[in-house]
């Protein structure tokens, strides 16, 4: 493989036995194999971390320029009101 560094890594006696049985199962060629695929998961899923912060913190922004907060339990009686108001005057739903 070209153009790769080589580097050390410590794992714990239960990671070590884990990755030697699945390179001794043949589901990967080599620890390098396991390690690598290791890597672009954890890459994989700080990407859509990041994502979802940057999706969550949109939404705060969103909320926040949506103008004042409303008392749900006021929203759920005035909605409530207008239904019975509605229903009450023979309207449909």
């Amino acid at each position: 493989m070209a153009n790769v560094e080589k580097i050390s890594v410590a794992l714990t006696p239960e990671m070590a036995m884990t990755m030697r049985r699945a390179v001794e199962s043949g589901e990967y060629a080599s620890a390098s194999e396991v390690m690598r695929e290791a890597m672009r998961e954890w890459q994989l899923r700080r990407a859509e971390r990041e994502q979802a912060l940057a999706q969550l913190g949109n939404l705060w922004d969103e909320g926040i320029a949506s103008g004042d907060a409303t008392d749900g339990e006021a929203a759920f009686a005035r909605i409530k009101h207008s239904l019975d108001t509605k229903i009450g005057n023979g309207g449909s739903l």
